[in-house]
């Protein structure tokens, strides 16, 4: 069994890059494998080892400047759910593209999963969902809106064209584990909304804390690894990952016309050339190789960027 770790955290690295080298070279010491990013603003990522290893990159972690007060979700997965180690320098460890973003400097109320129920379920509250469109699609909390955006970075145009269908509404946000909500929270305080809150801990916590019996959430959770997605609990869900198209199918959707392992599915299928699938075929047979000598190919990988934590 693996020890999975969602973090991120908001503080200012002088020098990001110094960071990489030793950062990496631990994780590799100790058997962890994921995706970590930093930036300027901080570091957001997933990795997945040993309980002695994880514990290890925590410690680390807390030691740098302004990390003391790090906060992380562990879960477990069955079999490792990344290939590789990844430490990636980037502009933004969440990417918004809206400079004056900064949620250091403030962000909306937090509500603890005990409490979100009654939170979206009042009338003059709006509920907006910051993920992108095929993490929606799987899974979302009762009555909540759906920005059907591609990427974090399309939202701020989104709440520009939208914003006046929430007028005199209190505005409740929520994704996987937190960091989008930090500065999706941020941006919006900025352009004038007053009444701000979002789920602590994001959906991942929501999942780990409130019995599936008292929950407004609707299907499972994508997950940046390769579980795909959770349900209550934390457990493993039910889904695969299209290694074409990189979005999350079920066990059913492989009998439906287009699919094709590592080409295409139903949902990408008419969005590549003969060229494209020809190398994803290429690519596939390249990972049932490395399969029947035990070994586990790169390009199986799930990537590791989205929310983190």
């Amino acid at each position: 069994m693996f020890t999975v770790c969602a973090l991120y955290h908001f503080t200012r690295f002088d020098d990001p890059a110094a960071l990489r080298g030793p950062l990496l070279d631990l994780c590799l010491a100790n058997g962890v494998t994921g995706t970590l990013l930093l930036a300027g603003e901080g570091i957001n990522g997933t990795v997945a080892g040993p309980r002695t290893g994880i514990d290890a990159v925590l410690a680390h972690l807390r030691a740098l400047p302004g990390c003391a007060d790090l906060e992380w979700k562990f879960s477990e997965a069955a079999e490792r759910p990344f290939a590789r180690m990844k430490v990636r320098l980037k502009k933004e460890i969440v990417t918004m593209g809206q400079p004056g973003v900064d949620p250091r400097a403030s962000v909306g109320h937090y509500v603890a999963p005990a409490d979100w129920n009654e939170l979206i379920r009042s009338p003059d509250v709006a509920v907006i969902d910051t993920r992108n469109d095929y993490e929606v699609a799987i899974g979302t909390f009762e009555g909540a809106v759906d920005p059907q955006t591609a990427s974090f970075r399309e939202f701020p145009a989104w709440w520009e064209k939208n914003k006046e269908r929430f007028h005199n509404k209190r505005i409740a946000m929520f994704c996987t584990g937190g960091i989008r909500c930090e500065k999706s929270t941020n941006y919006l305080l900025s352009q004038g909304v007053e009444e701000v809150f979002h789920l602590k801990g994001g959906i991942l916590k929501y999942l780990e804390e409130v019995p599936e019996e008292d929950s407004a959430w609707q299907g499972s959770c994508f997950v940046f690894d390769g579980r795909v997605s959770v349900e209550h609990g934390l457990r493993e869900g039910p889904h695969g990952l299209c290694h074409a198209c990189r979005r999350p199918i079920l066990p059913e959707d492989q009998a439906r016309p287009g699919y094709e392992e590592g080409v295409s599915c139903h949902q990408c299928v008419a969005e590549t050339s003969d060229e494209d699938k020809a190398r994803f075929r290429e690519r596939q047979k390249q990972i049932a190789l490395a399969k029947a000598r035990g070994e586990r190919h790169l390009h199986a990988d799930v990537p590791g960027e989205g929310d983190g934590a």
